[in-house]
Parts: structure tokens; sequence; C-alpha cells
């Protein structure tokens, strides 16, 4: 029994993946996520279908591969992080709906309160940002009719995504996160490796709501028969960042990925030391095992392919996101237009909730293939905004390890070496997030023995190298600042 299932829930879809001991695929089934925006900045995804759907793509996997229960060693999980989910524990069922990562309620909260941010990162090495957990719940409990009294009471219960599948999985037997997921919520004291007492009294969230707290590979318990025709083993949990760090084999101090999923983040190692950005990056738990705990420096940027989502639901300027390549290749250069991102205001290293996107540099001239390059080109000119945060914090990678989605997008990797001046590298697997989820599994449950066989498996696709006019890279970048100046709030 080596093969190993991962739960992959993301912001957008939902999927499961079937992988043998070597990380090839055996099995897939996925479906899309609808999205709610009850108003402007606001963003909620449905708690019981994303539970729905991810039954359905288990059995769907499993049906894909040929296999059964009985033949999968474990099943990790991995998550779009930070959304929050509160439900009942006595009928399972959520008191609200989730509140997505990307949503900006809380912005006037995180505003009236800037002066504790230093007193924040200090214990979280997050910033106070409406994006993590804390203020989410916070939200909820005050909106929700008796909600606190009931949280306070034990009625409830608190989970991101990974909580929400785990205590449905188990028939609502376990209530966990693993530190990584826990790292998230601005609620847990990443030195101590536990809820702060001082943070949940700052942001009156009641301990009897959360989960417990274990390692990013433990023993989570095992899934209820009646659900896939039998028990299977639940292994490994990790926010989907740090499950791609685990499935890029980013396991030594140094070394870089960045996913290109909804939004794009990178994550560098930086050991077994906190280490606190001085140019607004955050600082978080890559993975904990054994006890221990690996920490890295964190950048976020909250749109990059639902930029390309923007384009396809709401203008409706291209079918899918496989014609993107073609359009931005139709055309030498944008001609001065820049598209902006910021719908639910901009992440690292700017931080300005209020900040909103925008098309700039239009002309007469200009037509759907320059809209199309401008979003592709957006995703490199934040990446690159990242590189020089960490650049500024002395740290200057010398190669960049790339997974999801957009990555299959060559134009967009080339244009990504060009614009970072550096090589980047596309592994064998693009789906990492989910591979990293069953690499946790697989060592909880003794299919892998240590992190350098797990290493040993992971391998080159292709290799991007700068080749454009590094100058030319530059007036293009410099171009970008001046838009995102354009768009801030302030």
């Amino acid at each position: 029994m080596t093969a190993l299932l991962a739960i992959d829930q993301g912001t957008t879809s939902t999927r499961a993946i079937v992988f043998d001991r070597e990380g090839r695929k055996l099995g897939v089934s996925q479906v899309e996520l609808p999205q709610s925006y009850p108003q402007p900045g606001w963003v909620e995804h449905d708690a019981q279908r994303i539970w729905q759907d991810t039954l359905a793509c288990v059995r769907g996997a499993l049906g894909n591969a040929k296999l059964a229960a009985r033949d999968i060693a474990a099943i990790g999980i991995t998550n779009q992080r930070e959304t929050t989910v509160i439900w009942e524990r006595a009928s399972g069922k959520p008191i609200h709906p989730a509140i997505v990562w990307q949503d900006r309620r809380t912005s006037d909260f995180c505003k009236q309160h800037a002066e504790r941010s230093n007193w924040l990162a200090d214990k979280t090495g997050l910033l106070l940002d409406p994006y993590f957990s804390a203020t989410k719940i916070a939200w909820i409990l005050d909106q929700v009719p008796g909600a606190r009294a009931r949280a306070e009471a034990g009625e409830l219960a608190f989970g991101t995504i990974d909580s929400w599948l785990l205590w449905n999985l188990s028939g609502g037997q376990l209530h966990a996160t693993d530190a990584t997921n826990a790292s998230r919520t601005a609620l847990f004291n990443i030195r101590t490796q536990d809820w702060d007492e001082e943070l949940l009294a700052f942001f009156k969230v009641p301990r009897p709501l959360l989960p417990e707290v274990r390692d990013s590979a433990a023993d989570y318990g095992s899934t209820v028969p009646e659900l896939f025709g039998g028990a299977i083993r639940i292994g490994g949990i990790a926010g989907d960042q740090q499950a791609a760090t685990v499935g890029q084999a980013c396991f030594s101090p140094g070394m870089i990925k960045s996913t290109y999923g909804t939004g794009c983040f990178m994550v560098l190692n930086t050991g077994g030391e906190f280490v606190r950005s001085r140019n607004r990056l955050l600082s978080t738990v890559a993975y904990r095992l054994d006890g221990k705990t690996t920490y890295a420096l964190e950048g976020a940027i909250f749109v990059a392919g639902a930029a390309v989502q923007w384009l396809r639901d709401a203008m409706q300027l291209i079918r899918g996101a496989a014609e993107t390549e073609a359009l931005a290749k139709s055309i030498p250069d944008t001609q001065g237009v820049y598209l902006v991102p910021a719908f639910t205001g901009l992440g690292a290293p700017y931080w300005d909730p209020q900040a909103r996107g925008a098309v700039l540099g239009l002309t007469r001239d200009s037509g759907i293939a320059h809209i199309v390059r401008a979003a592709l080109e957006s995703v490199c000119y934040q990446t690159r905004d990242l590189m020089q945060a960490m650049a500024q914090d002395s740290i200057v990678p010398t190669e960049l390890r790339v997974d999801g989605g957009m990555v299959v997008n060559d134009w967009l990797t080339q244009f990504l070496s060009d614009m970072l001046k550096i090589p980047v590298i596309r592994p064998q697997t693009v789906e990492t997030t989910a591979l990293g989820a069953a690499f946790l599994a697989g060592l909880q449950v003794g299919v892998y023995q240590s992190l350098d066989e797990i290493s040993a498996l992971w391998g080159v696709e292709r290799r991007f190298t700068p080749g454009a006019d590094a100058q030319n890279a530059d007036r293009l970048y410099a171009g970008w600042l001046e838009a995102v100046q354009r768009v801030k709030s302030s």
C-alpha cells in the first residue's frame, strides 16, 4: 500500500489526486468552486458545498485510478489558508458562509489598531490585515446573533478549511489543524507554538472555539468507513503554500519557491530561525515535523490566476486560460498598457486593503491582446516586487522554483525569468501543492522515511533563463511601479 491521496481544496476549485510512491498521478478529479461577492471587497464560499465537492472528488479520483480505499496508504489535506468557517459542534452546520482569505470586510478594524502591528508581528510573523483569520472570526461572532455566547460555552468550532474537512471526514470526531494553518490565523504564537492568550484577548476570540494544533505529518485519525467504502488514514495537513514548499523539496535554508494559482505566494525556507522581515514580508511556519518547526519568509500576492479568471468571467475577453499564451505572443509588447489587479487590495509589500484594480495606459490602438498580456505581465511584476523586498532583507535568491496552474504557460514563465533576471525552474510535477500534502501523509505512515528520500523524487521539467534586455526589463518594471502608485489608497 504505497498509493497516496491528496485533497487539494483551493480558492477556485476542489480536487483530489491519487499519486504513486514516485509522485506520478494515478487519478484526478476536480470541480470549480463558485465565488460569492455579497458586497464590494467581500468574498464568501459555501462550506457545505466545499465538503460535498470534496467527497465527490475523492470518489472520482479513486475511480479514475481504479483503486479502492484499501489501496490508499493515507490521505493528505492541503487547503486555501486563512479562509474561516465556524460551525455548530452538535449539528456540524456552519453558522455563516465561509469568509475567504481575500475578503476585506474588516479593513476598518485593522486601520483603527494599526499601532499594534509590530506587537502582532513579533508573536505571529504576520501584519494586522483583513487577510488573516482572527478578524474574520471576531466579525462572525459579533454579527451572528448569540454566536459569541455559544462560542464561549464550547458549542461552536472554528476552523480553516483543513479543519472543516477533517471534522467531516472523521465524522465529527476530530477538531484539529496543523502548525502551518494555525500560523495564518494571527492567533497562534509561532515562537511558542501555541495559541496566545494575549492575542485571543485582543481579538476577543474564545479559546474553546479553537482546534488542537498538531505537526504537519501526524496522526489525524481515519475517514469514517461509509464515505469511501472503507476507512483511510489521514496523515498530513498543510496550508497550500507550505504544502507546495514540501512538494518543491525546498528543505534547506535559502531555497525558494513561488506558486501561481488564484494568488501568487513566494516562500523562502529560513530553517529553524524565526526571521523578521524589515520590508513587510511575512514570517510563517514552513512545516513542523517531529515537533521541530521550520520557518519561512513569505510574500503574498492576492491576485495572479484570478486576473485571468476575471478576463474570462467578468470581461469575457477569453474563453479559457489556455488562450492567454497565444494572445501574449501575438504582439511585441503592451504599448504601455498596465493592469494592476488590486481587486481585493494589494498584498506584499504594499499591504493596502483599500487599493482597487485598474487598467492604465489605454489608447485607441489597445485591444484584447494588450489587456491579456498586461494581466500576465502583472503577475511577473508583482513577483519582482517580492524579490525586491527580499533583496532589501539581504536575501538574493539565485534561482526560483515555480509551480501552479499558470506556469504551464511558457511565455509567462520566460517573461518571469527575464523580469527577475535569474533562472526559473519548472518541475516535472507542477501540482506541487497536492504532491506536498501526499508527501506529508506518506512520511507519517512510513511510505517515506525522510525528507532526503522525498528530495530525490523532485525533478526538473524545464529551466528558463533570462534572455531579454535587462535595461528593458527595468524600464517595464518602472512603469509598473508608477501604475501601482496610481491605484494605492494613500
